[in-house]
């Protein structure tokens, strides 16, 4: 690519999601456990032929992320999928693409059993048995400190089952001898969010603490542990990861899962913007960008969090911090939006800054394209890949017709 692309724009790195594939891969190879690719938080599909060298397959959303993994990620691979609620015009779309579907509830389960369980007769028909059919379950242990937003098993949680509820089930179907209903194969919990192995051991406590007894059925060959796993973090303890994924199959002799999302992109992107105004104030000087938290990271707002910068450091708000401080500049990092909330936070640089000046805010890959938007009438960044010969190669480009498009 010979033009200069225009800010604000996503850039994608190939060696770090290549090194990140053979993290998980190798975890992959020493557990047997096999890894999902979670496109709620990366759907960049034009990257798809490069995480799939890696990867078993996907976990998806819905029929729309269901459809792109079909497409896009490898037929040979396998696609999953889970929603709280599946809508029924969806139902017979996903049961032909998909291999395995997660269900939130057993009315959920029973709703839509006539379409998935033909399905299932027309495959093993042809000899196939490849449709598979799980249970979300409610460990109700909670892990996240930080970010009750995230938290799946807070009091009152809809997503995943409680024990009390499959022990009523049971009790009501003891004369059929049906502990869980027919069809059944797998179980799935999903509670994490950017942690590490000791609240995935915990949480694997608690799960078998409640469901032990129905990973011991014969009817479950497979069980999910859901995403949130910072695998590819360093410090991670991925020795324990891989040491517990076998435990859990050799005691219960199932295939285990993991649907990592961030740990498959962690740190293999950035968002580059540049410095369009300076605006002096009693506080700190804020420089005006062509980016935004609330269009282009919204996790920034949401979490909230304060982005890494490649050029500056995140200075703590709690604290006032004198400008000249070891000869640093402070400035407050915020956008052209009209909205007066949307900082993204306060850097330190060791130079002055000027209008032009671009910036790069780091781990930019996850949960960015996925959940931007076009408040204000914002352009959409650019997306592009720099391949490992360092050649950039715009994956796509976004204009007013794409924004009327989505109004």
């Amino acid at each position: 690519m010979n033009r200069k692309v225009h800010t604000p724009y996503y850039l994608i790195f190939e060696d770090r999601l290549r090194s990140n594939g053979r993290i998980l891969h190798d975890v992959e190879v020493r557990s047997g456990a096999k890894i999902l690719l979670a496109e709620k938080a990366y759907s960049i599909y034009q990257t798809y032929a490069i995480i799939s060298e890696y990867l078993s397959g996907t976990t998806s959303s819905g029929l729309f992320e269901a459809k792109l993994a079909h497409e896009e990620f490898g037929r040979e691979k396998e696609i999953h999928v889970f929603e709280p609620a599946f809508d029924s015009d969806e139902m017979q779309e996903l049961c032909q693409i998909s291999d395995h579907l997660y269900f939130n509830s057993l009315n959920q389960l029973e709703y839509h059993r006539g379409v998935w369980l033909e399905e299932k007769r027309q495959r093993e028909a042809a000899d196939r048995t490849d449709l598979h059919i799980a249970l979300r379950l409610n460990p109700e242990l909670s892990t996240q400190e930080d970010h009750a937003i995230y938290d799946p098993c807070a009091p009152g949680s809809r997503l995943g089952i409680r024990e009390v509820t499959l022990r009523e089930y049971a009790s009501k179907n003891l004369e059929q001898g049906q502990i869980l209903p027919a069809g059944v194969d797998g179980l799935h919990m999903h509670t994490l969010c950017e942690q590490g192995f000791d609240d995935l051991q915990k949480t694997w406590r608690a799960f078998e603490e409640h469901f032990a007894d129905y990973l011991r059925l014969p009817q479950i060959t497979w069980v999910n542990l859901g995403g949130g796993h910072h695998i590819t973090r360093e410090g991670y303890d991925v020795d324990g990861l891989v040491k517990l994924l076998r435990q859990i199959h050799d005691t219960y002799q199932v295939q285990v899962y993991l649907e990592p999302g961030e740990a498959v992109v962690l740190n293999a992107g950035e968002l580059v913007t540049r410095v369009m105004d300076i605006v002096d104030t009693e506080v700190y000087p804020v420089l005006i960008l062509d980016t935004s938290a609330a269009c282009h990271m919204p996790d920034v707002l949401e979490m909230p969090y304060t982005p890494p910068l490649r050029e500056g450091i995140a200075v703590d708000q709690g604290r006032e911090v004198d400008s000249s401080e070891d000869g640093r500049y402070i400035y407050r990092l915020s956008s052209r939006t009209c909205l007066s909330g949307d900082v993204i936070g306060d850097y330190a640089f060791d130079h002055e800054l000027k209008i032009g000046d671009e910036l790069h805010f780091e781990d930019m890959a996850l949960y960015t394209i996925v959940k931007n938007n076009t408040f204000n009438g914002m352009p959409l960044p650019s997306i592009v890949l720099e391949h490992e010969n360092n050649e950039l190669e715009i994956l796509r480009e976004f204009s007013y017709d794409n924004f009327k498009a989505r109004l």
